[in-house]
């Protein structure tokens, strides 16, 4: 087999468990191997380290597959690593559908399979793993039995790697749309249109998260439980507002909730099902809110959720001024010329504020960017939060480092002129394991924090 001979000098990453090479890596290679082909790995003194898949094409020159020397990727060695992901998500994961394959994190780098119940979404991102597609497909067969697989490796990485984008059908006859249950709800996801691979399985754990959240409210309104008498004769607490009237909606606990880049509407339907009073579902794409609205009538939330189609920057926005024009006004002293009108649909504000945006930052120079967009979204958001409230905040970029994303928060913050109390901070869920020394793989941070102003 061709060998990849490593630079004397280099960083060990690869000792420590990084699966990547990089072209400035590599000292020399030998033998002619053909591009996706396997290749082993060793050091200056010519010392095996792994055996990779070979793409002169990419910076990541190698990817590594295996810790001892293998021959090739054949249909029973993904069997035998597709067997291991399903182990492991049947081990940790009470769910029917999830990320089954998370590509380096499962040693089996560049390749991503979605489970929805009986039907699989495939990935391909690599020319390592697109040269053995037929192998992979066979496997996934094998070790699950699906009703059909489903390719959407329409993703620009690709291009990176010298293929083109494709998608559609590669094995049996996978539906459009699937409806997959999540934490007992219902979600329909488009694996054809959809994000990505339709829906975003790594939050599922962090949407749970949320539930202490979505009651305890109603005290705030004046409403309290009160003994009333019941119909037997006996009594029975009953929720009571300040003018000794029985409040008969059922949800007089629960929170007043605003979702921005709801996509799914999965945030959405969390709160509802744990008791939302209203929610606010937001997302600038029409076919997003769309999915959502499908979702939320599929779990019989309708009554307790608004839609709108707008740019959450924008919304967010135009609530603060809203919001801030009417503390101008109630200000003693203030001259008001009440002749102005209130800026249009602003003025809101939510006890509960939940930003899940797309990845603002998906290169390194990206980040200074990303940063002011995080911190403007943030700063709104928090500005909307009712006071003792939560603001429910995630990034999804990878160069969002967790110091720097705390730190962007802060700022945002002290120019708010809030203070925040960190409450939980979590990373993807089990479906999404991390090796230890692959930082890439350490992308997801959601945090919740309780908001107050400074008049405490």
């Amino acid at each position: 087999m061709a060998k990849v001979i490593l630079e004397r000098s280099r960083k060990k990453r690869l000792e420590k468990g990084h699966p990547w090479i990089y072209r400035n890596e590599i000292a020399s290679v030998e033998g002619d191997p053909a591009p996706g082909s396997l290749v082993d790995i060793v050091d200056h003194r010519l010392r095996y380290l792994a055996t990779g898949y070979y793409n002169p094409a990419s910076q990541i020159t190698v990817r590594a597959v295996s810790y001892q020397p293998l021959a090739e990727m054949d249909k029973d060695f993904f069997v035998k690593r597709i067997t291991d992901c399903l182990r492991h998500r049947e081990r940790f994961v009470n769910e029917q559908s999830y990320r089954l394959v998370y590509g380096e994190a499962d040693f089996l780098p560049g390749l991503i399979v979605d489970k929805f119940g009986d039907v699989l979404v495939v990935q391909l991102l690599t020319l390592g793993v697109d040269r053995c597609r037929e192998n992979i497909v066979a496997a996934l067969a094998e070790v699950l039995r699906p009703v059909g697989i489903y390719e959407r490796s329409d993703v620009a990485v690709r291009e990176m790697e010298g293929l083109m984008q494709v998608k559609g059908p590669v094995y049996g006859n996978p539906p459009r749309r699937v409806i997959v249950t999540e934490n007992g709800l219902k979600i329909e996801v488009d694996i054809e249109q959809g994000q990505k691979t339709g829906y975003f399985f790594d939050q599922r754990e962090n949407r749970a998260s949320i539930k202490p959240l979505m009651t305890g409210w109603g005290g705030r309104s004046g409403i309290a439980l009160q003994e009333l008498p019941a119909e037997d004769g006996g009594v029975r607490l009953a929720p009571v507002n300040r003018n000794g009237k029985e409040v008969t909606f059922p949800y007089w606990d629960g929170a007043s909730v605003l979702e921005c880049f709801s996509h799914t509407g999965s945030f959405t339907l969390h709160a509802c099902k744990y008791g939302a009073k209203k929610v606010t579902c937001l997302d600038i794409s029409e076919h997003a809110i769309a999915s959502a609205k499908r979702n939320v009538e599929l779990n019989g939330f309708e009554d307790r959720v608004e839609f709108v189609v707008a740019d959450a920057f924008d919304y967010l926005r135009s609530q603060v001024k809203g919001v801030e024009e009417r503390a101008r006004r109630a200000a003693p002293g203030g001259m008001v010329d009440t002749s102005v009108p209130l800026p249009a649909g602003g003025g809101r504000t939510w006890d509960v504020v939940i930003l899940d945006p797309p990845a603002f930052a998906k290169t390194k120079s990206a980040v200074k960017g990303a940063c002011r967009g995080y911190k403007d979204i943030n700063l709104h958001g928090m500005k909307l939060v009712n006071e003792g409230g939560y603001l429910v905040t995630a990034s999804c970029s990878y160069h969002m480092r967790p110091d720097l994303f705390l730190e962007t928060i802060l700022e945002a913050a002290e120019d708010a002129g809030k203070v925040l109390r960190l409450i939980e901070w979590r990373a993807a869920g089990k479906d999404h394991p991390q090796i230890l020394g692959v930082d890439e793989g350490h992308y997801l941070k959601f945090a919740i924090f309780e908001v107050r102003s400074k008049t405490f």
